[in-house]
């Protein structure tokens, strides 16, 4: 595979750039047409895939923006493109170019991401609890994995009820829970499956969680680079050159994974091996290269007025969702058995 950007990808990384160097809000996302990058042609969007999808959201990562880009974009978007009908996109789409909010429900209790969910699918009823649901409250519809389908269901629904469970880095996240929820044969993405959605939101995760990695090394690098010592600047030290060292090293092995599972998954080549190292990679390297982060900028990086702590935060928040570093490299030695 060819790791630089293909021209679309480069253009569609310098609109989300002109936008995010601006301003980090859903609202700029909105009004600069980001959102609109995947949204298909007949619906007023751009029609880009995956490998663009990626692409803006690692832009977004790199910047620290915390908006329901990943959400609606990775989780939402991604996946119905791949397994919505086109009468179905028609509908569940139609809104999302002009700032209307998708998400997805895939973690339960005790475990996450699971290819073989909890949640009952039965008779036109939907059962079950869902953990973890980023921005439920401000979805339009969500899709939610089950045992025997793969259903996209309003959270205003009856029979659907949200609480607000706590996030490390503040943004909206609810447990979701279904109580018989009638879902009609138009809401069911025929042939779909819990894996293949998994899939498809990791790699989203992957590419936020590249740029938030990114985004954190610069702005380390920088001002390492910048804060003297002794009247020396921090990054002529040789214990600080080795950390930010160890720093450039995740940031890029956790790109090489998810330019690897998105390249695989938009080729439609098999991906379980790679999706599987992209995620313990994520939740085993990410969080500690990032303390690595906060301890090379002393008390500032402790500053909520300085951007540090939105990188670190939300990386523990993606490494929770994919269910932390032991669980992924559970999942990864069962490939090896």
């Amino acid at each position: 595979m060819d790791f630089d950007l293909t021209a679309e990808q480069q253009a569609v990384a310098d609109v989300a750039t002109s936008v995010l160097d601006r301003d980090l809000s859903w609202e700029a996302l909105v009004s600069g047409g980001v959102t609109a990058l995947p949204v298909p042609e007949r619906l007023g969007g751009d029609g880009v895939g995956l490998p663009e999808v990626a692409t803006v959201l690692t832009e977004a990562g790199r910047h620290g923006a915390i908006t329901p880009a990943l959400a609606t974009l990775g989780l939402g978007v991604v996946p119905l493109l791949d397994l919505a009908s086109e009468q179905q996109q028609d509908r569940f789409l139609a809104g999302v170019a002009k700032g209307g909010v998708l998400t997805a429900a895939l973690n339960e209790p005790g475990t996450a991401l699971p290819d073989r969910p909890g949640v009952a699918f039965a008779d036109g009823r939907l059962s079950g609890t869902k953990l973890g649901v980023g921005y439920a409250e401000q979805a339009d519809l969500m899709i939610v994995t089950a045992d025997s389908a793969v259903v996209v269901v309003s959270p205003k629904a009856d029979g659907v009820r949200l609480v607000r469970t706590p996030a490390s880095n503040g943004s909206d996240e609810y447990t979701v829970t279904f109580d018989g929820v009638a879902v009609g044969d138009s809401d069911v993405l025929a042939g779909a499956s819990a894996h293949r959605v998994n899939q498809l939101a990791l790699a989203a995760m992957g590419a936020y969680a590249d740029g938030l990695v990114a985004g954190a090394l610069r702005l380390t690098a920088d001002y390492v680079a910048n804060r003297k010592q002794f009247g020396k600047p921090l990054s002529t030290f040789q214990t600080v050159a080795a950390q930010l060292s160890e720093i450039y090293i995740a940031s890029r092995t956790i790109d090489l994974a998810a330019k690897s599972v998105v390249w695989r998954l938009s080729e439609g080549r098999d991906a379980d091996d790679d999706v599987d190292v992209l995620g313990y990679w994520i939740a085993s390297q990410a969080p500690p290269v990032m303390q690595l982060c906060h301890h090379l900028h002393g008390g500032m990086g402790m500053d909520i007025t300085y951007p540090m702590h939105r990188y670190y935060s939300t990386i523990k928040d993606l490494s929770r969702i994919l269910g932390g570093p032991s669980h992924r490299l559970d999942l990864v030695g069962a490939q090896c058995s």
